[in-house]
């Protein structure tokens, strides 16, 4: 079993020290799905909602979560972020899925960044259309890709 590097030696949680880790380019890419009855599909995809333009507002929700994860994620370390993006399409009829990348040039990746902005994008979506179907469901956040660092790539096989 691997080492959990938040953990001091006495179990304590710890903020990893990154000092003599070199900085390299790194990028991740996230995604996070939110299944929705057809009234507010219907609404999302016409351009209908009651709130405004939800894909609009989402994107930017996103990209400004994905810029303070670290003051989300408690272990999280302020990375310097270079790019920020959040795109949304339907998979299919009731099911829309949020596609974020964050990119940078740090000492440590930008997986967080990239699930933080996916899921505050859905968060959004929910609260803009929660109006049409409170009944919404947001799952399958998951990094789908990184690439940097280390570990170097890694990519989610597919299913």
């Amino acid at each position: 079993m691997a080492k959990l590097t938040h953990l001091d030696a006495a179990g304590r949680a710890r903020m990893v020290d990154l000092t003599a880790k070199g900085e390299t380019a790194r990028r991740a890419v996230a995604t996070c799905r939110i299944r929705m009855g057809s009234d507010a599909a219907h609404s999302l995809k016409t351009g209908a909602a009651a709130k405004g333009d939800v894909l609009a507002a989402a994107r930017i929700a996103g990209i400004q979560a994905g810029k303070r994860t670290s003051q989300l994620i408690p272990l999280c370390h302020p990375v310097r972020t270079t790019h920020l993006s959040v795109e949304a399409d339907f998979t299919d009829a009731s099911t829309l899925e949020l596609r974020a990348e964050a990119a940078g040039v740090d000492r440590t990746g930008m997986e967080m960044e990239a699930m933080v902005a996916a899921a505050v994008a859905a968060l959004t979506v929910y609260d803009m259309l929660k109006a049409v179907d409170r009944s919404m469901v947001i799952g399958d956040l998951r990094l789908m890709e990184k690439s940097g660092g280390k570990s170097g790539d890694w990519r989610r096989a597919a299913p």
